[in-house]
């Protein structure tokens, strides 16, 4: 089937044909014919098979008739994140060369005044983040009410990132006739419950089991300790991994981006970084020299993860196997896009092994081992070969467990030591030890020993005092001990206010005779 038989128009077609494409993918084929015809559409497919276009070339058919007013947006287009945003909008800016739509982006890190603008002159396509475009409803700078079409893209994806509040929020707030496009790589039961609330009799579209992986990626495992040596398994499958033109390294915290981005930046390899705490001009500027070949590898969060469309993706090296099996799904899938071969390894610790089990589970297939298993790692052969490996790399060798790191410790200050002693001598030692160190404190004796004797000293105590100065004697005060024949304070005593004590007249009162 081509895509002039799906019933797109002319312009579309054309469009698509200066793209370089003749042939639409299972997705497409499926799910286009039922958005022409205004169906609610429920899409699963594998990563990378043209979701995208699957809901991109159908609006543009049906927005060729009708222009959008001032604040009213006609379709929306909701993406869990900024990149994938972005990403929507160039779809809509190469298929859509000859339609002259107004499309605007809303997504956090930009300027809100430019965005205003857009949606101001009227946007026929609204792309937009789900907070970044309630904020702007709540201003009261956005209607809702001309929707036709909603579009929520990795529909999975906005489960695991909190937005389902906002998704029910959206869907109550657009006419309740509008056509709802539902894509996602993964269906949990709770976006299930979500389609059967907002979806009306939708046309199920599954061209592949859902949270499978392409056949054309290869994937594998590989063994390693945590820390130091992990960083340095990652550099060495770099540097021998076969065929690796670029490669994104995925890590499941954004500290370990920025120690892992660092530490390949230091041994001279062409690396960027992309996370979610960084600023939208950086995050971009990170993925433009990725795409461009300015870098060839990307560490990133799982923000990289769902959706973007980097074509030629040779590898994707997983540095922490991700703890929700369906992230790793969706990891793998920036690699063998569009039919291509790809490479997915994934460094695996002890603490790693209840994570991959979950992820066989998840995809029905088990994945290889390429090198010794996790629990043959400790055999003297592989320990051998590691020190040899790292000799002939100059690296330093594998560090041992806490009790090698405490023994190295205690090495490292002894060595210290014994430096310091061969440049100025050993230190002086006691000869007796002091007085208070080696008698015994006899508190029961000298509690019950009478005032008197407790207040002497030994002979030998004697000359000490004399030899003490005579005005640090009398170090503290006594404390005034009440007499026993002082009076008892009556009242304020000696504070008595002035005019208490002031004598008055008193009138004279004539009784009665």
């Amino acid at each position: 089937m081509q895509f002039s038989d799906l019933g797109l128009s002319e312009k579309v077609l054309r469009a698509v044909e200066k793209s370089g494409y003749t042939t639409p993918t299972p997705i497409q084929e499926q799910a286009i014919p039922h958005a022409l015809a205004g169906r609610d559409v429920l899409g699963i497919a594998q990563t990378g098979t043209g979701k995208t276009a699957a809901f991109t070339l159908p609006m543009l058919s049906r927005l060729e008739q009708g222009r959008a007013r001032a604040r009213v947006p006609r379709t929306l287009i909701l993406e869990p994140t900024r990149e994938l945003a972005a990403q929507v909008e160039e779809a809509f800016n190469k298929y859509g060369a000859e339609h002259k739509l107004n499309v605007a982006l809303l997504i956090g890190g930009v300027s809100f005044g430019d965005q205003e603008a857009k949606i101001m002159r009227g946007a026929d396509v609204l792309i937009a983040t789900p907070g970044r475009m309630l904020d702007f409803f709540e201003r009261g700078k956005l209607l809702l009410s001309g929707i036709e079409i909603l579009v929520i893209d990795e529909a999975d994806r906005m489960l695991d990132m909190g937005f389902i509040p906002d998704i029910e929020k959206i869907c109550k707030l657009v006419p309740f006739t509008r056509q709802t496009l539902f894509f996602s790589a993964t269906m949990p039961p709770e976006i299930t419950r979500l389609t059967e609330q907002f979806l009306h009799n939708p046309a199920r579209v599954e061209v592949a089991r859902a949270a499978s992986t392409v056949e054309t990626t290869t994937q594998v495992l590989v063994a390693s300790h945590g820390g130091g040596d992990k960083r340095e398994t990652l550099r060495r499958l770099l540097r021998s991994a076969e065929g690796l033109k670029n490669a994104i390294v995925f890590c499941n915290r954004k500290r370990d981006v920025g120690i892992v981005h660092k530490s390949l930046e230091k041994h001279g390899f062409p690396v960027g970084a992309l996370h979610g705490d960084m600023d939208q001009a950086s995050r971009m500027a990170s993925l433009d020299a990725f795409k461009n070949g300015a870098v060839d590898i990307l560490v990133c969060s799982d923000v990289a993860a769902r959706g973007l469309d980097i074509p030629d993706v040779s590898h994707v090296i997983n540095f922490d196997a991700p703890t929700h099996p369906e992230d790793y799904v969706h990891r793998i899938g920036r690699t063998g896009r569009a039919g291509r071969s790809g490479h997915a390894i994934t460094i695996v610790t002890d603490h790693d092994a209840k994570y991959i089990a979950q992820i066989e589970s998840l995809i029905q297939r088990q994945i290889d081992w390429d090198g010794p298993r996790l629990e043959e790692l400790a055999a003297p052969e592989y320990v051998e070969r590691d020190r040899e490996r790292a000799a002939r790399s100059g690296e330093r060798p594998r560090r041992g467990g806490r009790g090698d790191r405490e023994r190295s410790g205690r090495e490292r200050t002894g060595g210290r030591k014994r430096a310091a002693e061969e440049a100025t001598g050993p230190a002086p030692r006691e000869t007796a030890p002091r007085e208070h160190e080696t008698a015994p404190r006899q508190e029961a004796t000298r509690q019950e020993a009478p005032r008197s004797r407790r207040a002497s000293r030994p002979a030998e105590d004697e000359p000490r005092r004399a030899s003490r100065p005579a005005e640090d004697e009398p170090r503290r005060k006594a404390p005034r001990r009440r007499e026993e024949d002082d009076a008892p304070v009556v009242g304020m005593g000696d504070h008595v206010p002035s005019f208490l004590l002031r004598s008055t007249r008193t009138k004279s009162v004539k009784t009665a005779e």
